[in-house]
């Protein structure tokens, strides 16, 4: 059973008893990330985040790590393009002091000079590895490369000159104008009581006012074009892609089947010719980034530098087939069932309800139960898949990032034309 309440300040109680089970899952959120900071504080949300964990005036980061082991949980937070959540999966009867240390490192950090020194190492090596990582990295060179200037297209972690530049006073400026009550949500899910969460955190955060000023999201504008990064690597990293709807669109649950049927699992026509047919890469699949205003629908391959423009071909065709009608009502009735069967499993896990409820108030203020998700699954119609393929790969609208051995005036830039 969900229920809300909503704090005289704004900040929104909410939670889904699921009483069969023995643990619970609780976070909480702000409605604020990366795509919130300017250029010039590039990665100020991400380091919050983790300077949320290094102390508060109650508890030394050691304490916080030792309380929250002790009760055996599985704590974390993440901090994302539209939102930040610190969150924690715990049996029923440790809520109490989880309640506790989440509140105390979300309200009462003290980001500490010396302790902020050094977790600017700590992100310093995060982006690092990331950037040592080819199948990772390309995604943050696809995505500064679609939104071009736009926030949007900012790495989540920020870059080594924005970190570097970051300071104490930039964390509690940032904090003062986006943490704001009526961005703040408390999400339970699992054996959870609701009045119990209600007055547990009543009192922790109705005292919290709204005195900063957040400044108002602008929707982007995806850059068209093509964006060669050269580097000594075995293989050609690729991604490409083109606008898609956003999550308040109408047309996202004919994308989501889009996006299934044309790599998003081992039976998608990508995998399958690209993979499985002719062995031209090991890992290739499609995925989707949506954000409340806006999308983009991206393929993803690594291969050898002399079969890039087969598979840039390869793609190009497998696109235009899907664009041109070449789809079966049992194609679509396979991809349904495939995300009907993921949304029904993942269920099943406490944390995933709890960002489902969390994402779903953000994005609509409202709670929406599976049945209805999967009843506009259901409704979507042939017609609509191919028209939202078509809208994505639009001539002269798709982008594509290549990173590794290869020049740009080797790439076959015709395998971009989707006509």
């Amino acid at each position: 059973m969900f229920k809300k309440t909503v704090l005289d300040n704004g900040v929104r109680i909410l939670s889904e008893s699921v009483q069969h089970l023995n643990s619970l899952s609780l976070g909480i959120w702000v409605n604020a990330g990366s795509r919130d900071e300017s250029p010039e504080e590039n990665g100020v949300s991400h380091f919050i985040e983790h300077m949320s964990f290094k102390g508060t005036s109650n508890r030394s980061s050691l304490q916080i790590a030792k309380e929250l082991d002790a009760i055996g949980g599985l704590s974390n937070a993440f901090t994302g393009k539209e939102s930040t959540c610190f969150h924690a999966r715990v049996l029923r009867k440790h809520f109490p002091i989880l309640a506790d240390i989440l509140s105390d490192l979300f309200l009462n950090s003290l980001f500490d000079p010396e302790d902020l020194e050094r977790e600017r190492e700590v992100i310093l090596q995060e982006i690092s590895m990331v950037e040592d990582t080819p199948d990772e990295n390309i995604h943050v060179l696809f995505n500064r490369h679609f939104w071009q200037d736009h926030p949007i297209g900012m790495p989540i972690l920020g870059t080594g000159q924005t970190v570097c530049s970051i300071n104490r006073e930039h964390l509690f400026n940032y904090k003062d104008r986006y943490y704001q009550p009526n961005r703040i949500l408390i999400v339970a899910t699992g054996d959870v009581d609701h009045d119990q969460l209600v007055s547990t955190f009543r009192p922790l955060f109705d005292s919290l006012d709204g005195t900063g000023q957040a400044d108002d999201r602008n929707s982007p504008t995806p850059n068209v074009g093509i964006s060669i990064h050269e580097k000594d690597l075995e293989q050609v990293h690729i991604c490409l892609g083109g606008e898609a709807p956003s999550l308040r669109s109408k047309d996202r649950f004919a994308c989501g089947l889009f996006n299934t049927i044309l790599g998003g699992n081992m039976s998608s026509r990508l995998f399958q010719e690209i993979r499985e047919r002719r062995g031209l890469a090991y890992s290739v699949f499609s995925f989707l980034s949506a954000y409340v205003d806006t999308g983009m629908l991206g393929i993803y391959v690594a291969t050898d530098r002399q079969k890039v423009n087969e598979v840039l071909d390869t793609i190009r065709e497998e696109v235009r087939k899907i664009v041109k009608g070449g789809l079966t009502e049992e194609d679509l009735i396979a991809a349904r069932e495939h995300l009907v069967g993921g949304i029904y499993l993942a269920a099943d896990n406490t944390d995933n309800r709890m960002m489902r409820i969390a994402k779903n108030e953000m994005v609509f203020s409202r709670y929406i139960s599976y049945e209805e998700l999967v009843d506009n699954l259901n409704k979507v119609t042939l017609d609509e898949v191919i028209k939202v393929a078509g809208d994505i790969f639009q001539y002269n609208k798709v982008s594509m990032t290549a990173l590794g051995p290869i020049r740009g005036d080797e790439v076959d830039r015709s395998c971009l034309d989707f006509r």
